[in-house]
């Protein structure tokens, strides 16, 4: 019998490999800038073209590496990281199992240019899939810059496999926001398809989460610190009237390194607790630093989940730091033990002796004895004359209506409230009224068979959504101007997203007065919605279209329809009068599909006699 076990082909093993570490672009560009971080750069530029497909270029000025470590460091489990197994849990660096280059390499076509300070000229090594293609001098700057040209070239099948160019960037920009906020003291700036998208300076923690998210966010950030034996704790929380529905401004970083854990982030929900509205998720920038023989990295291929030795005290610790932090800051209520400065000793009678008071007392006094010397003082009260009481009711007669006196006390009649027991504490049905509603939430109707029930958020979901799509497609849209405009503020990358939709939001109403990098001014609205949702609506779209951005254009107003229709509905709890109970049903049945909602749910339960007399049986 022939063996069967055979060893895979290096090439072969480096692509199993780069399944693991390379994913999609992002991946490229995290390893990436973690190798120029730990080159001990003071400067990081990134540029890509066509979401990382085409090309993803870092440019660091950090130590460079010899001509024997270009060619070196993309061989598979070669590293300058750790040199025995006992290293793995005292690491201090980004990259340390050797196989990212080796793994990218094997899948893209990578240029590498170094050299190091004391070199006189450098090294470019050309490499197409595991292949070294040449590897000659050159005359570079000090630093490292790594070119990764056509990925996944040699496996189109993971290549069709990547989302579209917005998704992709978005997480390309996901990993540049977890690089450049654990290292504000390094200058990082990005480039996508030769637009600057951010130029971050050398600063500390507040100054980069402001540079990245808005100069809005200052005002938002709470400022979390302390230290104990078992873990420092450094950073900012958001205030909870910024808490959000979608979960993107969440950083933990542990020892300056981008990490995961749902249950810390339990931690720093409970501590939040009774301060942010359901449904709404706390942001917080927190940077934990541990003993790094503490925690094991090496868990997980992304190196974005760690294990901590003692987990339990951690999580108490933050739940306790961040509530502190709230408390401090006049976010949320606390009890106050402080002393009143009202009941301390004034500074003057600090050094007097206490004086014990005198009091006299005639013992002779007898109240009962008569013609006692010392009789207590007697005090008269005077009665006021009541005689001039009608003078009160002056002025009742009106002179200028004769026809209007005051009526006698003696021939007015009060009529007492009749109460009566009320089985039901629902609203009284008027006469006529074919609806009602039921909590807030549902409008029952009676029909011919039984009865009908409408989700109310539901219904006025497809109405919107189709009122929308339709005013996108014919391009005529009702628009309800404002006195004043609303400034509306998103970081960089959102502007650059909803611009991309500028042309549908303005057809379904929104007029825009002025559009710079960081602020959009808006001078009018779609009819129905109040100004004090614009900012929300606008956060919804973006949370939509980042999550799931698709390529055709039709498509893109169908997915813009459904986020504005979702963020413009009549809200669960809304109490609706007798007319517009009746308009949303009018307007429901006047919809193409007014069983289901946008999102394919149920709009509306019949219940016909039979059914409600199986209810009685």
């Amino acid at each position: 019998m022939s063996n069967i076990i055979k060893l895979l082909p290096d090439h072969v093993a480096n692509q199993i490999a780069a399944g693991e570490v390379v994913q999609r672009p992002a991946s490229v560009v995290k390893e990436l800038l973690e190798n120029a971080i730990d080159a001990e750069a003071t400067s990081i530029k990134l540029v890509v073209k066509d979401a990382g497909k085409t090309l993803i270029q870092v440019i660091d000025n950090g130590k460079g590496m010899s001509d024997i470590d270009a060619r070196l460091c993309f061989d598979r489990h070669a590293t300058s990281k750790i040199q025995s197994a006992d290293d793995l849990f005292n690491l201090h660096t980004k990259g340390f199992r050797g196989e990212a280059l080796a793994s990218i390499a094997a899948i893209a076509h990578v240029e590498l240019k170094t050299k190091t300070e004391e070199a006189e000229i450098g090294t470019h090594v050309t490499i197409e899939g595991s292949k070294v293609i040449s590897q000659e001098v050159a005359v570079v700057p000090k630093g490292t810059t790594l070119s990764v040209k056509n990925l996944f070239y040699n496996i189109p099948a993971r290549r069709n496999f990547l989302k579209s160019n917005p998704v992709e960037t978005r997480h390309i920009i996901d990993e540049f926001h977890r690089v450049a906020l654990a290292h504000p003291q390094v200058a990082f700036k990005m480039i996508h398809n030769g637009s600057d998208v951010f130029d971050l300076p050398e600063s500390n923690v507040r100054q980069r989460i402001v540079n990245i998210f808005g100069t809005k966010s200052n005002e938002k950030l709470v400022p979390v610190t302390e230290e104990t034996e078992i873990v420092k704790v450094d950073g900012f929380v958001l205030k909870p009237e910024f808490a959000k529905k979608s979960r993107g401004e969440q950083f933990f970083f542990v020892n300056d390194r981008f990490i995961k854990s749902p249950y810390l982030n339990h931690a720093v929900v409970s501590a939040f607790e009774g301060l942010v509205k359901d449904g709404t998720h706390p942001g917080y920038f927190l940077y934990l630093d541990v003993p790094s023989k503490s925690i094991d990295i090496n868990i997980h291929p992304t190196k974005t989940e760690i294990k901590f030795d003692d987990e339990h005290s951690i999580y108490a610790m933050l739940r306790a730091t961040i509530k502190h932090s709230l408390g401090q800051f006049s976010i949320a209520p606390v009890l106050d033990f402080n002393k009143d400065s009202s009941f301390d000793t004034p500074y003057e009678y600090s050094k007097k002796d206490p004086v014990v008071p005198t009091i006299e007392v005639d013992r002779t006094f007898n109240p009962f004895k008569e013609g006692s010397t010392s009789k207590p003082s007697k005090v008269s009260f005077k009665k006021e004359s009541t005689t001039a009481w009608e003078s009160l009711y002056v002025g009742l007669k009106d002179d200028d209506n004769p026809s209007i006196e005051a009526e006698p006390f003696g021939e007015m009649q009060v009529e007492s409230d009749e109460f009566t027991g009320n089985l039901f504490t629902e609203e009284k049905v008027h006469a006529g009224q074919i609806t009602f509603q039921i909590q807030n939430k549902y409008i029952v109707s009676a029909v011919k068979s039984g009865m009908m029930i409408v989700h109310q958020h539901l219904a006025h979901q497809r109405i919107m959504y189709e009122e929308l799509l339709k005013n996108m497609t014919v391009q005529e849209a009702v628009s309800q101007q404002l006195l004043f405009p609303v400034q509306v503020t998103f970081s960089k990358p959102k502007i650059e997203l909803l611009e991309t939709i500028r042309e549908q939001l303005e057809h379904t109403g929104f007029v825009f007065s002025s559009w710079e990098e960081e602020e959009i001014g808006i001078n009018g609205i779609p009819a129905g919605v109040k100004e004090s949702n614009v900012e929300g609506i606008l956060e919804q779209v973006l949370s939509d279209l980042e999550h799931q951005v698709p390529e055709a254009g039709f498509s893109q107003n169908d997915l813009l329809a459904k986020s504005l229709a979702k963020s413009m509905a009549i809200k669960t709890g809304t109490a609706l009068e007798k007319e517009e109970q009746e308009h949303l049903i009018h307007q429901l049945f006047a919809c193409k599909e007014p069983s289901v909602s946008p999102d394919n749910r149920p709009v509306l339960v019949m219940l016909n006699a039979n059914d409600l007399d199986k209810k009685f049986m």
